[in-house]
């Protein structure tokens, strides 16, 4: 049999239409049989994939795994998307797609034109196609451009190639042969639009599409106006071709697209499958907590100390405005650390008691850590011996082993997100940047982080994975030993250029194992860092400076911390800033939501579906027992 595809399937995946995120429930054994017929007439008859096979993972809200093949390119449009698409390219051109759409309608086609495919595929994702252009697509324009970064704005020169497909890859240097593999950049300008401006520079250019729901732009600057006009005239002559091509093809979603399946009786049978393990009947709302203090405030909202009713105990609140989340498009990061809180469990990562939400807020019940950040500490005290210093980076790098363990890369690794708790032990907080699904060899690509924290790879626009982290964690070791950052300069620029080319320096008076440990954490190249090998964790605890550290008994707290917060009591903020704690907890929502109490899961908003937590028995099992939810 070619083909192992589990007759029980269940898959959740997000779907996010016109502005509104919603549950898609996908697929059932009735669903799995006849996808199982048209995979057998269509894909197997083929006779070219010895090891070609489907998989649904059951119980998964992200599909991911549809289909795999060693001779066979897929993509997945995943998470945000419109729908969901693999698609797979035979040795003879035919392409297959496999859809999950929404309301619960799964298409499964075959085309063999590969162009009217690929214009098929990217029409709910414009400029974050990623995608190869096709054998036959032509070169319509070509050369150097400078393109504006996206999250810290510096310019990067880039040699880009404009294909009749759409597609726009961008390389660090210009393809020799006709090569067009690993670009930096890989966009389509299908239905874009175009706007010439000279502002922050002169011969600037602007292309503006969708990323799944979401408007986003791109910022180019051309050599000249006459190279910025020969590009955007390029751009829109392809955009126009495209959008006439598929006027003349008459494809709209119509009854082909849903004539496999209808959603008659799947939501009910999926329901059943998909509910959040064993939760709590009670509803856990704001009405269940005294609020005391606040502790931190920022963009998106405030965190505050506060009481349980129930049990008396103390937990930090961080209470997220929904508004100015779903404005800032940081409605992904604010689901990525929900799942990742709720998922995971280290005596050195803050660990989440309950997650609700009212008609306006998102609410993260939170471990309460009354030693506040360690940059507050480190302020106080300049710098820190390196025997503290030690202690703490072996919690930190226990904690990253975890997540890393787990396929987690955190990428946020810095002073401000490390607290202590009571008894002076490290608690990693805000796991918003977390990136899932990423083992030892695997990649993403995103630009996110703090400007002094951020890895060479990342600045360099390389597809990077988990050794960030260890370069995050030198830079704070760094911070700790020798009392300043490795590099910093207030123009962002300046500070880019200092960490892709300046040498780290170290005062006289570290051991020669501290500077051995900073020198291979904030080594440049990811593969000879230290911690960058399959070994991962254990590189690191392997080194000389970490040779006092009995790992076992630190997992265990059995190692007496260095320093141990002094609070009169448990209310005691005294490690907060006055410039918090002396703030009112009152605040009253705007008129038209309505109370603070929790509102139903039924009555979630599209946006942030399936996010309540309210606490049970499954929090306490290990990591691997969870399924994303």
């Amino acid at each position: 049999m070619y083909t192992h595809i589990y007759k029980s399937v269940a898959s959740t995946v997000a779907y996010k239409h016109n502005g509104q995120l919603a549950k898609v429930l996908a697929a059932c054994v009735s669903v799995t049989l006849r996808i199982i017929m048209v995979i057998e007439k269509f894909v197997f008859s083929l006779a070219v994939l010895p090891t070609y096979y489907a998989c649904i993972l059951c119980q998964s809200s992200f599909i991911n795994s549809i289909f795999t093949s060693n001779v066979n390119r897929f993509v997945i449009l995943r998470r945000y998307g419109i729908q969901e698409t693999v698609d797979t390219q035979a040795v003879n051109d035919e392409h297959f797609e496999f859809t999950l759409r929404p309301l619960w309608e799964i298409k499964f086609s075959i085309r063999i034109s590969s162009r009217s495919f690929l214009q098929r595929l990217v029409s709910s994702t414009i400029l974050s196609a990623g995608m190869r252009p096709p054998v036959d697509s032509k070169i319509v324009h070509e050369g150097w451009l400078m393109k504006r970064g996206e999250h810290i704005k510096n310019w990067r020169s880039r040699y880009f190639i404009l294909f009749d497909d759409g597609t726009l890859l961008g390389f660090r240097q210009r393809p020799e042969n006709g090569s067009y593999n690993d670009p930096l950049n890989d966009f389509t300008v299908k239905d874009c639009q175009l706007m010439k401006v000279d502002r922050p520079r002169p011969n600037t250019f602007i292309v503006r599409g969708l990323q799944w729901t979401t408007v986003i732009e791109r910022t180019f600057n051309a050599l000249s106006p006459e190279d910025r006009e020969n590009w955007v005239n390029a751009i829109e002559s392809v955009s126009q071709s495209l959008k006439q091509l598929k006027n003349d093809a008459g494809e709209p979603m119509q009854q082909s697209d849903q004539n496999i399946f209808s959603e008659s009786g799947l939501p009910t049978q999926l329901e059943q499958l998909m509910k959040i393990a064993d939760p709590s009947p009670r509803k856990v709302s704001l009405d269940d907590f005294i609020l005391l203090k606040v502790l931190g405030k920022g963009t998106f909202g405030r965190v505050i100390l506060a009481r349980e009713k129930q049990t008396d105990q103390l937990f930090a609140i961080k209470i997220l405005k929904k508004e100015v989340i779903i404005a800032k498009d940081e409605v992904a990061h604010t689901l990525t650390e929900n799942r990742v809180l709720q998922k995971t469990k280290h005596p050195f990562l803050t660990s989440l008691k309950y997650s609700f939400q009212t008609s306006d807020r998102l609410c993260f019940v939170m471990e309460y850590a009354c030693g506040g950040e360690l940059f507050f500490h480190l302020q106080r005290e300049k710098l820190f011996t390196e025997e503290r210093t030690r202690f703490y980076g072996a919690e930190i790098v226990s904690a990253l082993a975890y997540l890393h363990e787990n396929n987690i890369v955190y990428r946020d690794i810095k002073l401000e997100n490390l607290l202590l708790d009571r008894e002076g032990h490290i608690k990693i907080a805000d796991f918003g940047l977390c990136k899932e699904d990423i083992s030892f060899g695997e990649k993403t690509k995103t630009f996110c982080g703090t400007p002094e924290y951020l890895a060479p790879e990342v600045l360099e626009d390389n597809d990077y994975g988990r050794g960030v982290d260890w370069w995050g964690t030198g830079v704070v070791m760094y911070e700790m030993m020798c009392g300043r950052l490795p590099f910093y300069n207030k123009d962002h620029e300046k500070l880019f250029e200092m960490i892709l080319t300046e040498t780290v320096k170290f005062p006289g008076k570290l051991s020669q194992e501290a500077k051995s440990l900073l020198s291979g954490l904030l080594m440049k190249d990811p593969n000879r860092r230290l911690g960058g090998g399959p070994e991962d964790a254990q590189e690191i605890m392997a080194h000389p400076f970490f040779e006092p550290i009995d790992w076992q008994a630190l997992y265990e707290k059995r190692l007496v911390p260095p320093f141990r917060p002094e609070v009169q009591s448990d209310t005691d903020t005294s490690y907060f800033d006055q410039e918090f704690t002396r703030e009112s907890v009152d605040f009253t929502p705007p008129a038209q939501f309505g109370t603070l109490s929790s509102i139903s899961e039924i009555d979630e908003q599209p946006y942030f579906t399936q996010f309540s937590f309210h606490g049970n028995s499954a929090q306490r099992q290990s990591f691997h027992q969870f399924d994303d939810i």
